[in-house]
């Protein structure tokens, strides 16, 4: 596909077979006009490339309310500016040590990936906080090249389960559910490490071999147990908040006060999101909604390439991929979708 000739491509961090799905780490909050009307993403930090995140007398007083998944009174938090501050505020709320925080999902106790504290906040959203429970050791026979595991990460030092493909390898195996935290391959420690590195870890053990994987499960209520399955696949409908907006989370950049997504926008990030897990088996809504603003001002194709190779040109997207999005993008405009 003649696409962005002259494009540098860089070696992509995802990995085809063992699927890689990242959560975004800050939580930066600009944006002090309209926040009734709109939500609050969360970013690494900064605000505008070289200016530092405004002090925290000028951010806007947000306030969530928490609980510990398994069962706790419900808490109030504030006044953090990213993951690890969050996981801070929940250890000081509860009394527990942060890094017994795995991960948080949106309005539900439950361990439902589709409702992982990722992509969007709900200004009006309840967090509830996954922590450790029991550990477990786990001896597995590589006997396909693929495990059928998607990974993620808590954007914290973590790296989960997300996702088990049913009928894979690790289906058959009883003890590995989602959400279970990997904490080491075959002795070598994961913890600090993000998604994709141990992804591709898991791709490059030999077929036919043993590896033991040591993990920690999150803490569950009673309701909770034997539970496998992480719920319907990402981008099946569910809007997390409210009419009042959403937080929306970015990897780069400032945190924003943003209205819900439009319909076409909505209609675009979905399709956008089936592209990416057709393509590259992964899915991943805040790249996709991402991806879709930065095409949905551009005139042709290549004013889109240029875009996504300066914004997202860690993933070196290939041209057919992007001329399809490309497609995407264009079709929702007009309905066609």
């Amino acid at each position: 596909m003649p696409l962005g000739l002259g494009r540098r491509k860089k070696a992509s961090p995802l990995v085809e077979n063992e699927e890689a799905e990242p959560i975004r780490a800050g939580l930066n909050v600009t944006g002090m006009d309209g926040l009734d009307g709109g939500g609050v993403g969360l970013g690494e930090g900064t605000t505008q490339e070289g200016l530092p995140p405004p002090p925290t007398s000028l951010r806007p007083r947000l306030i969530f309310h928490t609980q510990l998944a398994h069962g706790s009174p419900t808490g109030r938090i504030e006044g953090f500016s990213n993951v690890r501050e969050l996981y801070t505020k929940i250890g000081e709320a509860f009394g527990i040590a942060p890094p017994e925080v795995m991960f948080c999902t949106l309005n539900t106790h439950k361990v439902d990936m589709d409702k992982l504290l990722g992509g969007q906040i709900g200004l009006e959203d309840f967090i509830f906080a996954h922590i450790k429970g029991q550990r477990k050791e786990v001896e597995v026979f590589k006997g396909e090249d693929a495990l059928g595991l998607t990974i993620t990460d808590n954007g914290a030092g973590y790296a989960f389960i997300k996702r088990i493909r049913e009928g894979s390898v690790v289906h058959q195996i009883q003890v590995i559910n989602v959400g279970d935290m990997i904490e080491s391959i075959n002795g070598h420690s994961l913890i600090g490490c993000r998604h994709y590195e141990v992804a591709k870890m898991l791709k490059e053990l030999p077929k036919g071999k043993d590896f033991v994987l040591k993990m920690v499960e999150p803490l569950k209520a009673f309701d909770m147990i034997s539970q496998r399955s992480g719920g319907a696949r990402a981008g099946s409908g569910t809007q997390l908040g409210t009419g009042k907006g959403t937080l929306r989370l970015r990897s780069k950049g400032p945190a924003t006060v943003e209205e819900l997504p439009s319909a076409f926008e909505e209609k675009a990030i979905e399709k956008v999101d089936d592209l990416l897990e057709s393509y590259m088996g992964i899915r991943d809504s805040e790249l996709a909604a991402t991806m879709v603003e930065l095409g949905k001002d551009k005139k042709n194709p290549d004013e889109f390439a240029e875009a996504l190779d300066e914004t997202l040109g860690d993933f070196a997207f290939p041209d057919e991929f992007v001329f399809d999005v490309w497609g995407a993008i264009g079709d929702a405009k007009v309905g066609r979708l």
